[in-house]
């Protein structure tokens, strides 16, 4: 299983599922749907927070958080 946590700058790939039940209304909330493509736009130097393209906007998350979206690479 590979989340966003472990994209790499400028890597797409699309959401697939969530890990934790809670936190993935949260994130349903700010347009991170399954189905949706994701870039992954940055990481902070000390790598966190992480933000990612999606729904056309720019979006910042924890790593904690972003580890919990498991996504299908982008072919």
């Amino acid at each position: 299983m590979k989340t966003i946590a472990d994209l790499k700058i400028g890597e797409r790939a699309f959401v697939k599922e969530f890990c934790q039940e809670d936190l993935s209304l949260k994130l349903l909330e700010m347009g991170c749907l399954p189905g949706e493509e994701v870039i992954l736009e940055f990481v902070a130097p000390l790598g966190d927070p992480v933000g990612i393209q999606v729904n056309g906007y720019c979006l910042a998350m924890r790593k904690e958080e972003a580890a919990t979206v498991i996504v299908e690479e982008s072919i």
